[in-house]
This record gives structure tokens, sequence and C-alpha cells, in this order.
């Protein structure tokens, strides 16, 4: 029997996987957290074969963060990211976590269980790409990735002298590659795109 630790702060999803687990003949629930904050606690004292995590957890704790935790310290331990969201970094930052394999709620077409059973056999099941969102009138993957990180320098609030520093490139590299968003997403302000950016959960800061 696989032992499950179940990260979920929506108690509507986190009953229908919890229903799921209950229903294998392979799998039993060990336990569930709303906040990613308590999981590598949790691993440290039970026997915990495979993790099934959340990235945006109660109180606003990075299931991310706690995987890369928990890897360091127990790297045996299977863990698969969870998200509805889709935020265009986390399969990148899922990847660096050292987390075996990444599972879309709402956009994918392949069943938790069945990857569930491929993570434990040892695979990495990572999806080709992250879901593609209309922003203004693109969509999402017309985006490079350095337009991308412009994007998320804007959302965080920084002027274009700050993104400029943070990305070590000019101001006028800043102001080309905005110049370039707004055509893209055909918005007349940065503010306008950013709004429809983190409305859209393309890009969250926090996480």
């Amino acid at each position: 029997m696989i032992n499950v630790l179940l990260v979920e702060d929506s108690r509507i999803t986190r009953d229908m996987l919890e229903s799921y687990i209950a229903k294998s003949q392979d799998y039993k629930l060990l336990t569930s957290l709303e906040n990613a904050a308590n999981a590598e606690i949790v691993c440290m004292n039970k026997d915990v074969d495979l993790v099934l995590m959340d990235v945006c957890t109660a109180d606003d704790e990075s299931g991310l963060i706690a995987a890369a935790r928990i890897k360091k310290h127990n790297p045996d331990i299977r863990i698969i990211i969870m998200t509805s969201m889709p935020e265009c970094s986390f399969i990148q930052k899922a990847k660096d976590a050292g987390c075996n394999s990444f599972w879309y709620k709402e956009y994918g077409e392949t069943g938790l269980l069945d990857i569930m059973d491929r993570t434990m056999r040892g695979e990495f099941v990572y999806p080709c790409e992250t879901p593609n969102i209309t922003i203004g009138i693109a969509n999402s993957n017309e985006l490079t990735e350095r337009e991308l990180t412009v994007l998320r320098q804007l959302t965080l609030g920084n002027k274009y002298e700050e993104i400029a520093e943070n990305l070590f490139v000019s101001t006028n590299t800043v102001k080309y590659h905005i110049k370039n968003l707004l055509i893209k997403t055909g918005y007349r302000s940065a503010i306008q795109m950013v709004a429809d950016v983190v409305g859209k959960r393309l890009i969250l800061p926090k996480f």
C-alpha cells in the first residue's frame, strides 16, 4: 500500500481527491492538509511515499517551496504538484524543486490516478506546455520568455529602472519589451495589461 499525503486548501477539491484515493486499491490516505507549510513536518514524522501538493495553499503558503524542502531532506518521497492556475512559471519551478510530476486540475487530459501510478513506477510526468490564455488580443503562447519575465517584474510594481537593474539590461531594453507587449496584447497601458495577466492567473506574483 502506498501512503499518500494530500495538501489542498479547497474543501471541494480535497473531498474529491480523498474519494479518488479511497476507491483505489493501491493508495492509502495518511492525512490531508490545507497549508503546505505543515507538509514537511508530516513527512518527517510519518511514512509518506507520495505527496499530492497544491501550489497555492492556505495562508498563501507555496506548495513549490514546501516541495523543495521535502525533497531536500526526503529525496525518495515522490511529489506530484497540482494546480488549477495557468501560471506560466509553475512547470519550471516544479522541476527546479525536484518534483516528480505535475498535474493540471482543470486543463490536463490525463487523470490523476494515472499520473500517480506512473510516478510511483519512476516516471516523470509533466505537461508539454502551460495552458494557452487570452491576454487582450494575444494568446499567452505568443509571448516570449523574456517578455514574460519583464511582465512579471511589472506585476511586482517595479518601475522601468528597477526592472532594468533586476534583469541586468538597459532601461531602453525594458521599454522595448513593454512596447512589444502592448502591441501584441492591444492594450494602451501597462496597467491594463498587468491587471489582465494577474486576473487571468497567467502570472501570480506571490508564487
